[in-house]
């Protein structure tokens, strides 16, 4: 066992590093306030490779590992979810299921893109009527023999108005279960697809959240991934990967609310010392910093997993579950040390705490992933 980060991957998680402190710290209340997209960090993170980490560099990718990307997550999010929220994302769920299960077809038109972060990509999953209930979906693509017709409402979309290639999940046979699902890469601006408002939100306020319509969208059989029926088992892996993505995010909100209180508890002074000084505070901060390290190491083994091709579906679960419970504690503790001042937006840590509610809601909520670790417990 090697506990010790390669010369490589400390050169990136320290790119990741400069990157969000100096661009992307210095306008993240204000994004966060008006809710604004990161739209130019977006892009100067597609072109530092960041939107396509783990895709092969023939399709355009860094070809990097999943511990690479952990640590870029981690450092991104400790200063803004919203920015880290859409690198999850493009990487977890739209290019590692194009590059794993896309035909070569669909790979050169859309994955290529994709992973040079000229396109963003989103995935659509979640229904008004379908969240953790994945099977229920009420969103169908009818087989019209050269194509197949599209309808349906997708809800809680990330990347809702950003994206130009969405993976969109649908019923084609009502009749088969989630065994009648598909998946189908629709592109912005089809005919009979339309984008909802954007969401106002606790946390994440920078992401933009949309609803999106579907009216008779006609799908070329061609943007069909994989096999008829596949659909339900593709959203399933993608998201098994996703875990990582979501588990990094909470663990570096957690530990940028970590690094704050611990600078914030050395320079307050109250009763002649400062609170560091002070066991009370001292606890809190030994209670973040152990969590926060167990989240990490859950979140390294998962990816590790992942990168040795190995089952990863119970360490990804998991990772998730503990990790964006540790962003919630956390994030309200840094709160708490901060006092008065820690509900004070330029303190960064009450926006951290919104944020930090998210990491239990996507990509599976909590109870999701305690349902899918007992199953592999019991197995």
């Amino acid at each position: 066992m090697h506990f010790q980060l390669t010369e490589e991957h400390l050169m990136i998680q320290k790119a990741a590093r400069d990157f969000a402190q100096n661009e992307l710290k210095p306008g993240v209340i204000e994004r966060d306030e008006h809710q604004k997209f990161p739209a130019e960090q977006i892009k100067k993170l597609g072109e530092l490779g960041f939107l396509g980490m783990m895709v092969d560099p023939k399709y355009g990718g860094s070809g990097l590992d999943a511990i690479s990307y952990v640590l870029v997550m981690e450092e991104l999010s400790k200063v803004d979810a919203s920015a880290s929220v859409v690198v999850s994302v493009n990487n977890s769920l739209v290019c590692y299921g194009l590059e794993q299960y896309g035909s070569e077809e669909q790979k050169q038109k859309y994955l290529v893109p994709l992973a040079k972060g000229e396109m963003i990509g989103a995935f659509c999953l979640s229904e008004p009527e379908a969240g953790s209930d994945a099977t229920s979906q009420r969103t169908t693509a009818i087989d019209m023999g050269d194509h197949y017709l599209l309808n349906g409402t997708k809800n809680w979309i990330t990347n809702g108005n950003s994206a130009s290639v969405y993976l969109v999940i649908a019923q084609t046979d009502v009749a088969k279960g989630h065994k009648g699902i598909n998946a189908f890469i629709i592109e912005k601006g089809m005919p009979g697809f339309t984008v909802g408002p954007k969401e106002n939100k606790l946390g994440i306020r920078g992401s933009d959240t949309h609803s999106l319509m579907f009216t008779d969208v006609i799908v070329p059989k061609e943007n069909r991934i994989g096999e008829d029926g596949f659909g339900f088992k593709f959203a399933m892996k993608t998201l098994e990967g996703g875990r990582i993505g979501i588990a990094s995010q909470a663990l570096g909100i957690a530990s940028g609310a970590f690094e704050l209180a611990t600078q914030y508890a050395k320079e307050r002074k109250a009763f002649g010392k400062p609170i560091a000084d002070h066991q009370a505070i001292q606890f809190k901060l030994a209670d973040m910093a152990t969590q926060i390290e167990a989240a990490r190491m859950l979140c390294f083994k998962a990816a590790w997993l992942k990168d040795q091709h190995l089952p990863y579906a119970q360490a990804s679960a998991m990772a998730k579950l503990f990790a964006s419970e540790t962003a919630m504690k956390t994030t309200v503790e840094a709160v708490q040390v901060h006092g008065g001042y820690g509900y004070v937006k330029e303190y960064h840590v009450e926006r951290l705490m919104r944020d930090a509610k998210i990491t239990q809601i996507y990509e599976g909520t909590s109870e999701i992933q305690r349902i899918v670790i007992s199953r592999e417990v019991l197995k």
